[in-house]
């Protein structure tokens, strides 16, 4: 089964990016995932379901540890066409 997560994490900081969205972007871009898209009002990752709920796991942990008040995330299965 192949995922896709959309996150983002919060307070927002328009002047500099806060300790828990790097945290939420190394994250991600360090997982073995097969897809990552970081932006910044909204994140995209996809890959097979292990390696993307692993990744959310840490996300949410190193995240929320490093300051976020919240985590909005979505999970979607996707077909193996799908992008």
């Amino acid at each position: 089964m192949r995922l896709r997560v959309e996150f983002t994490t919060e307070p927002f900081d328009l002047d500099e990016v806060p300790p828990h969205a790097v945290v939420a972007r190394e994250t991600v871009q360090a997982a073995p995932l097969d897809a990552v898209d970081v932006g910044p009002f909204g994140n995209t990752a996809e890959g097979g379901a292990e390696a993307v709920l692993a990744a959310v796991d840490r996300l949410l942990r190193g995240s929320l540890e490093a300051g976020a008040t919240r985590v909005s995330l979505q999970v979607n299965v996707i077909g193996e066409g799908e992008a």
